[in-house]
């Protein structure tokens, strides 16, 4: 895949028609390669998706002679393309569809907003997001009495902007079969009030509702998901880790459909719930199957403390993930307390003792709450981790007034596991924030939240080296780092152009840089 076509404001309305045979080189450029043989450059090129020149003026003329047609970049930075190493696609199309309560401070604005969207939305569910508890003025999560008062006849399903918890209506709770008698379904809370009956709160019960609310339409579907592929290549990110631990034999059928469609320009790394394992290595899909565009990836599952203890049980986990390692499967735990994150650096450590496979990257997802006994074990664990230091800036404000004051210091560090060794990637989470790498990278070097409050700052990071965890650090902890990640010969062509150099001026400004362009294989995935 090459460029054919590129023309815009960065070229000063120059009209660049370039010969699909020809490739392309990107000259007068502030080329930073993260590539320790040659850190800096000035000229790339690229062909039949994958880089073929990088240095100086000469390999410029080297380039001409090989037939790859110029494009003067007029000192803008080129750097490899941002990989997202944890988010969730589906979710992303689904939050980019869904009703925005993300601005609601109140109940009664929930309750209007909701109101107002029913007025204009098609179909019976009604789908919302967005609202977090901390954020509203009553400072609790909504109930089905407050929907009820908004939207009484039609079904309701109101998100959390985590993921983790939804809000039904009593119309969507009588369609999805949830009454005073329900259990509590493995790992999930169905909230109930002093009567016994249930609120219409739901914790970590998203996998249960999607087999009973109503999937969105083929068209919906497509729709939700050329948005998120529009806004991830807007910011620059060339490969995403779909981390859903729900993903299943028959979404990655859909994922593959997805892809021949054309619906997603960033390459795709599809991590099948550790559950589903068995389905995958049946179908004869193992650890990196697939090719270029989409490819297979670890074994996701979830540990939390949702119910008050450990789910699942440490042993469970245990056998699970000894399972996939000795089928040769990296697995992906997500762990954010403390103690699920010490049982996750423990378990891999276990396993990797009992059969030493250092070449299967075990990885801990998110790695919130990481106080120094246990950073000790994630590092002795030689898991990756990766975390999301957006969360500082979006919920460090909350973060600073909520969490205990013992633990402020060791929330999302970067730093700490750095200095200690080990592998750091960098993740959005989304649809829980949306997808931005520079203001992610920018929140690894300032520690700061959106309000401007230091958020443990000992764990800030130089730009650089948080530049490498959101393009190296990802494709080591997917196994491409022999294909992506950064600016080399044989490497793919996977770029971004950036407006200016994040390395100059204030760290905060990393938020103010744009991306001007962001290349897939060689080809324009786009251009401001």
């Amino acid at each position: 895949m090459l460029l054919w076509f590129l023309s815009g404001s960065l070229f000063k309305g120059r009209h660049v028609t370039l010969d699909a045979q020809r490739g392309l080189v990107l000259f007068n450029a502030n080329v930073v390669t993260l590539d320790a043989a040659r850190p800096r450059a000035s000229v790339v090129g690229a062909r039949d998706g994958r880089i073929t020149h990088v240095g100086e003026r000469v390999v410029l003329e080297q380039a001409r002679e090989a037939g790859l047609a110029p494009l003067d970049c007029q000192g803008s930075t080129l750097l490899p393309g941002f990989q997202d190493a944890h988010m969730h696609l589906l979710g992303l199309a689904s939050r980019l569809l869904a009703v925005d309560c993300t601005p609601c401070r109140s109940m009664d604005a929930l309750a209007e907003t909701i109101r107002r969207a029913a007025a204009t939305t098609m179909g019976r569910w009604l789908r919302a997001w967005g609202y977090h508890e901390s954020q509203l003025k009553e400072r609790r999560h909504p109930t089905r009495r407050d929907l009820d008062a908004a939207l009484p006849d039609r079904p309701v399903r109101l998100a959390h902007r985590s993921g983790h918890a939804h809000v039904l209506n009593s119309a969507a709770l009588r369609e999805v079969g949830i009454t005073e008698t329900s259990p509590d379904p493995p790992g999930g809370v169905i909230e109930r009030d002093k009567r016994g009956a249930p609120t219409g709160v739901l914790f970590e019960m998203d996998a249960w509702l999607d087999g009973r609310v109503p999937s969105l339409t083929d068209a919906e579907l497509g729709r939700g998901v050329r948005l998120a592929s529009r806004l991830l290549v807007e910011r620059g990110v060339t490969c995403f880790h779909d981390a859903t631990p729900s993903n299943s034999l028959e979404r990655w059928r859909l994922f593959q459909h997805i892809h021949a469609e054309g619906m997603v320009a960033p390459r795709c790394v599809f991590m099948p719930g550790l559950a589903h394992l068995p389905s995958f290595l049946d179908a004869g899909l193992g650890y990196g199957a697939g090719d270029g565009t989409l490819r297979v990836g670890p074994a996701k599952a979830v540990l939390t403390l949702t119910t008050g203890a450990l789910h699942p049980p440490r042993d469970e986990l245990l056998e699970r993930v000894r399972r996939a390692h000795l089928a040769g499967f990296p697995v992906a735990l997500h762990a954010v307390e403390a103690e699920a994150v010490a049982a996750a650096a423990e378990v891999l450590l276990m396993v990797q003792q009992e059969r030493p496979r250092p070449d299967l990257r075990h990885r801990i997802e998110h790695a919130s709450e990481c106080p120094p006994e246990v950073l000790d074990l994630v590092r002795r664990s030689g898991a990756v981790v990766v975390t999301n230091p957006g969360f500082v800036h979006h919920s460090g404000d909350r973060y600073l007034a909520e969490a205990p004051h013992a633990m402020l210091p060791w929330l999302y560090r970067v730093g700490s596991l750095h200095h200690a060794g080990a592998t750091v990637a960098f993740g959005s989470d989304a649809p829980v924030e949306l997808p931005d790498p520079l203001l992610e990278t920018s929140a690894a070097v300032t520690r700061r939240s959106s309000s401007g409050a230091l958020v443990g700052p000992d764990e800030a990071v130089d730009v650089e080296t948080a530049l490498r965890m959101h393009t190296r650090g990802g494709a080591f902890a997917a196994g491409m780092e022999r294909e992506v990640g950064a600016i080399a010969p044989g490497m793919l062509a996977d770029l971004v152009l950036l407006d200016g150099d994040p390395r100059e001026r204030e760290p905060a400004a990393l938020r103010e840089r744009h991306v001007t362009m962001t290349l897939v294989g060689g080809k324009v995935a786009f251009r401001r």
